[in-house]
């Protein structure tokens, strides 16, 4: 099945590498979606949708470090990649060329990633470089918590 984003934003995701798992839905974001939330929009600030949820006493800022602070409220921490590591969850956090967060993808067990693609429908895909683009530029940094 193919997804109903603009072929454009995502240049590197063919269909051979990923697989739509849902459809499209505005309830939640990827960064909630990596962080296992389905119901609500995770972002610092949320004008554009006017609604959204910010771990409590985490800074409300669009920086690498606010993102780390918000998933290690749930256990997450810093990890040196993205290989797959037995009784572990791992998350990639993409940014921009301007270091600002775009983009969290989850991995699942089998070594593949999950993410939802803003407003559009979640995925599965192969690898994260799938993702790399203008849209969410690179995997900066990468996390993990126990099962």
């Amino acid at each position: 099945m193919r997804g109903s984003w603009p072929e454009a934003e995502f240049p590197n995701l063919h269909e051979q590498s990923y697989k739509v798992t849902s459809p499209s839905t505005n309830e939640y974001n990827c960064i909630a979606w990596a962080a296992g939330d389905h119901e609500t929009w995770w972002w610092p600030d949320s004008p554009e949708v006017g609604y959204g949820y910010w771990p409590p006493n985490v800074p409300r800022t669009e920086t690498v470090l606010a993102f780390l602070l918000a998933y290690s409220t749930l256990g997450y921490a810093k990890c040196n990649d993205g290989s797959l590591e037995q009784g572990f969850e791992k998350i990639a956090l993409y940014v921009g060329a301007d270091d600002i967060p775009t983009h969290a993808a989850r991995q699942l067990p089998d070594g593949r990633w999950t993410s939802k693609l803003g407003m559009f429908e979640d995925i599965v895909h192969t690898n994260l470089e799938c993702l790399h683009g203008d849209s969410y530029g690179r995997v900066s940094v990468y996390l993990k918590r126990p099962i």
